[in-house]
């Protein structure tokens, strides 16, 4: 799967001169929000419409690069922000830039305080001067809140399923064990599949493994106390 890089990996930067915050208008998404007035837990960087090239970024927005707001002025977005589809993610961007699309949100990888990849939403709006035309970009990033909280709560039916599906157990083996149907065990899985972003079983063990959803030094795999509802 392709994927763009972090700038510790292929740098490409430039140094341009910051832009001033625009003021706030009417928000094209529909959320509800103003330009530059980022949602609840998000922070919020202004790109240059041509090059998409970051000309400022709160601290909080840089942190999740491994820069500073100064540091992070000048580098690409699409070079900083890993998706999983980076294609269609740049032919957003580039939509949006030209004044013919409306904002939009999609899924990215980004990083927390430890260096480790976590899922983040990325929502980016068009900012226009008094003439009508593309002032620049202003793009709000925000982590998922199972992810900001170290990683999600699950039932103690859901706990044990995914201690299955990290030991290796096929669905017959978790719907033996539980007293469920395979059909019961293929939903609850499917469930944990979309809260925890993950396309297959293997990549639902890698993430929960990065959230630190399990105990540490334990075989087979059991999920910590703390993640478990009670």
């Amino acid at each position: 799967m392709a994927t763009t890089s972090y700038p510790d990996a292929s740098p490409r930067k430039k140094k341009i001169a910051a832009t001033p915050a625009a003021p706030a208008r009417r928000d094209p998404t529909g959320s509800g929000a103003p330009d530059g007035a980022a949602p609840a837990g998000a922070c919020t960087a202004y790109l240059s419409p041509g090059d998409l090239a970051v000309t400022a970024a709160e601290p909080e927005f840089a942190r999740q690069f491994g820069l500073s707001a100064d540091e992070i002025c000048g580098y690409c977005l699409l070079d900083l922000l890993r998706s999983p589809a980076p294609a269609r993610l740049r032919q957003r961007f580039t939509v949006l830039s030209s004044g013919h699309g409306r904002g939009f949100t999609e899924r990215v990888m980004a990083r927390d305080g430890d260096g480790r990849d976590v899922p983040a939403d990325v929502t980016a709006t068009a900012v226009r001067n008094p003439s009508g035309e593309i002032a620049g970009v202003v793009v709000f990033l925000r982590r998922p809140e199972d992810t900001m909280s170290g990683g999600p709560v699950l039932s103690a039916l859901d706990a044990q399923v995914l201690e299955g599906v990290a030991s290796g157990e096929s669905t017959v083996q978790m719907a033996s064990r539980l007293y469920l149907s395979r059909q019961g065990i293929e939903y609850r899985v499917g469930q944990m599949l979309r809260r925890f972003d993950a396309p297959n079983r293997p990549a639902l063990v890698a993430r929960a493994h990065a959230l630190g959803m399990f105990a540490a030094g334990q075989w087979p795999p059991r999920v910590r106390a703390e993640r478990v509802r009670s």
